[in-house]
């Protein structure tokens, strides 16, 4: 179960900083605590996160892309960026989650890398500081500056912008004649027609990743369809429902579970990428779903004995990526907030994002930074161009999206009825 949670805490966290890390860090939370005279000193940033510094030994360019900016910092500022880690050992069954909401609240750190729902809950809390003085805010995209707005502060900037999409085996869709999906009908047809072929289990499922296909069939219409602030305010009022905009992607993917086209019990268990990805590789599971970083890394994807391409979730709109939004935080009231600012605002540069976007080959969340990618993912990365996407995660609607769905999603995986995740949906925003 530890080895379960650490796993889990480091891929739901943003991009390829996800994938082959291992946190080596084995000082506990009070230990880390102590900073002699010394350290303080020498003007130290604490920052917390999933890992350490990468190892020289450690084959991580992911790791190393972060850590390059990270570095560039420290030289130019003549200070240290000391990481604490997240680590299972440390923590026991506490979530990453769980962990970076009480080190904030208890002003433990300094800066820190947060998951959505995380940084919703302390942006609300007042317990996250206004980014929106750093050099480089106005090269943003608009989307990463509305996505991480709470109250009017921008209060979390990523290094990439992590876009989810179906990892799709082209031969084999081309073995039994079938095209790239693009509606939901379209999916739902060939899984028949691989179930048909002997393909026992058409799409593989872990227990983190499955409402990426339920958001983008939620919100497809709400973000493409010209009239996006008008209905976030209407869900924000309650004079409008999440369950109703959340109801057709869970019946769309209880009848994928009804006709066995995802085992529901393996997907409950299974942990991303480690689960399902085997099956992916080895060619009995034609179909998966990932985020970008996963077709750049050997340690994921990145380099499979077959044709792969990488598309959008069907939708009523067509393929459709999905964008959670994730990023650096500094702490509200953090001892060293003004040597935070120096670092994050270096970190966020053009330049030091062309350096990562480089490394990662990502989707760089500066308009000024572009960079190419693999053939395997031009199809997602020229929807996102076109501005065709679901946000998985948006600080200005009331009730968190991505962690709230992922949740009764694993209800759904559980047992639970499409009618009973509804109502747990209206519940929650009856609460807000």
């Amino acid at each position: 179960m530890k080895e379960r949670m650490r796993r889990a805490a480091a891929l739901l966290l943003t991009g390829t900083i996800l994938l082959g890390i291992t946190a080596c860090g084995q000082k506990g939370p009070k230990d880390m605590n102590l900073v002699s005279d010394q350290e303080e000193e020498k003007k130290t940033v604490y920052l917390f996160g999933p890992m350490e510094k990468s190892k020289p030994d450690m084959k991580n360019l992911a790791r190393s892309a972060a850590d390059l900016t990270i570095i560039k910092a420290e030289e130019e500022l003549n200070l240290t960026v000391e990481y604490r880690t997240y680590t299972a050992e440390n923590y026991q069954e506490k979530t990453y989650d769980d962990v970076t909401l009480d080190r904030a609240r208890n002003n433990m750190d300094d800066l820190y890398l947060l998951n959505p729902d995380t940084v919703k809950v302390l942006g609300e809390e007042g317990k996250l500081a206004d980014l929106s003085g750093l050099d480089n805010v106005d090269n943003l995209r608009e989307v990463v500056k509305a996505a991480n707005t709470i109250d009017g502060k921008l209060v979390a900037v990523p290094q990439e912008v992590v876009v989810y999409g179906l990892f799709i085996n082209k031969d084999m869709f081309d073995r039994y004649d079938l095209e790239l999906p693009e509606k939901p009908e379209d999916l739902m047809e060939c899984c028949r027609v691989l179930k048909e072929n002997g393909i026992e289990t058409p799409i593989g499922a872990n227990r983190w990743w499955l409402e990426t296909i339920v958001l983008a069939q939620a919100y497809a219409e709400l973000y493409n369809g010209g009239n996006t602030e008008a209905q976030i305010e209407a869900l924000n009022n309650k004079e409008a429902k999440y369950s109703d905009y959340m109801r057709p992607g869970f019946e769309y993917l209880k009848e994928m579970i009804d006709k066995g086209y995802i085992d529901a019990e393996k997907a409950y268990t299974y942990e991303a990428i480690e689960g399902e990805g085997p099956d992916f590789l080895a060619q009995k599971t034609p179909i998966v779903m990932a985020y970008w970083g996963a077709a750049n890394s050997e340690t994921a994807y990145g380099n499979p004995d077959f044709h792969m391409q990488v598309i959008g979730f069907p939708s009523e709109y067509g393929p459709m990526p999905v964008v959670p939004m994730t990023g650096y935080s500094i702490g509200e009231d953090a001892v060293h907030r003004e040597e935070a600012m120096e670092v994050l605002n270096i970190m966020t540069s053009d330049e030091s994002l062309q350096m990562y976007s480089e490394v990662n080959k990502v989707i760089s969340p500066s308009v000024n930074v572009n960079v190419d990618c693999i053939d395997a993912l031009k199809p997602l990365r020229d929807r996102f161009n076109e501005n065709i996407f679901v946000l998985g995660s948006n600080a200005g609607m009331e009730l968190e999206q991505w962690g709230n769905t992922c949740r009764i999603v694993r209800e759904l995986l559980n047992g639970a009825s499409v009618d009973a995740c509804m109502a747990e949906f209206d519940r929650l925003q009856e609460e807000l």
